[in-house]
């Protein structure tokens, strides 16, 4: 009996003890991601095959819902009728509607993160390069260019409608020094609406982007700088042989950040073009918000809502997946 009490002192030493503190302290935070990210995204899947237009009589009638493989029926004009996958076989469809308009909003996606992210990231790399010196002035630098950041996008976005009215706006006053004969209204060109918004963001998020660079600079070693500089390389074969490569994780991370940040904007199109062109400006998470409450076509908000949850997930993962291959390669 002594010996089996014993025994069972010595298992019950070993045997570690649950911290259940941590656990505890977790759940605070596990709600509200339940709350805000998990639940939200369950819903938006389920509610991508609800057809349901609020703003319409809840009338019983032969209806169309002029979605592919949806036969005409007497239904509810205003929903929800349940249309499976109807939303996103339109996308696809090439004379549909929402085909027509998800093939635009992508194209526009597209080239607004082609032309704000590597813009952004080369001005962030140089701003970081430039105030990464010993020399007067460097901390007034730093928060001059800093500065947008703080600066709300819809705040952001109303400093630049000055640069770009047509007839005094510094914007063209620019373009006139070097000959541009103008006056040119941006923001309701349709051919100049959408860069109009690039520019934007640009000024908005090099600065943002810079506190990465300059992080990643201020821990490069030394020493190779002082071996490649007794070796007679310049500044500019530093630059490209040891500062880019040695930066490159700095680089990923900053990239797939700058990528999935370029479609969670929208403030800057509200305020800027909002109704002023017709669709040639339009960005996808500007398109969710024009679907959702302005048409209230709650449907294809949702199926475009789970477009860019898939779009931003994938982004996410490879973020993860990029960032572990650079951890086992080093």
């Amino acid at each position: 009996m002594t010996s089996s009490a014993s025994v069972r002192t010595r298992w019950q030493m070993r045997r570690p003890r649950i911290q259940w503190l941590p656990y505890v302290l977790l759940l605070p935070t596990l709600y509200f991601v339940f709350l805000f990210t998990v639940y939200p995204t369950f819903k938006v899947l389920r509610d991508s095959r609800i057809y349901y237009h609020p703003s319409r009589p809840d009338r019983q009638m032969v209806t169309d819902l002029k979605l592919p493989g949806i036969d005409e029926a007497t239904r509810s004009i205003r929903g929800p009728n349940n249309v499976g996958l109807a939303y996103f076989r339109a996308m696809v469809e090439p004379d549909s509607p929402e085909g027509e308009t998800f093939r635009q909003v992508i194209g526009n996606s597209a080239l607004y993160v082609v032309g704000t992210v590597p813009i952004s990231m080369i001005l962030a790399l140089l701003f970081a390069l430039l105030v990464n010196r010993k020399m007067r002035g460097v901390g007034i630098a730093r928060l001059a260019l800093f500065y947008p950041t703080v600066l709300p996008m819809v705040s952001a976005a109303t400093i630049w409608l000055f640069f770009f009215t047509p007839d005094y706006g510094l914007w063209n006053q620019l373009f006139k020094f070097f000959g541009y004969g103008g006056p040119q209204n941006w923001v309701i060109n349709p051919k100049l609406a959408l860069w109009s918004l690039i520019i934007v963001a640009i000024w908005k998020n090099a600065g943002y982007f810079m506190i990465f660079y300059l992080a990643g600079l201020q821990g490069l070693p030394e020493d190779v700088y002082e071996a490649a500089a007794l070796d007679g390389a310049n500044w500019f074969t530093q630059l490209t042989r040891i500062t880019v490569p040695l930066l490159r994780r700095t680089t990923l991370f900053v990239s797939v950040i700058a990528i999935i940040g370029a479609f969670q904007q929208v403030e800057h199109a509200l305020v800027m073009t909002y109704e002023l062109v017709s669709g040639e400006a339009d960005l996808l998470l500007y398109e969710i918000y024009q679907q959702r409450f302005i048409q209230q076509d709650y449907g294809f908000a949702n199926s475009l809502t789970v477009v860019m949850i898939a779009i931003l997930f994938a982004l996410t993962l490879a973020n993860v997946f990029l960032t572990e291959r650079q951890e086992y390669a080093n």
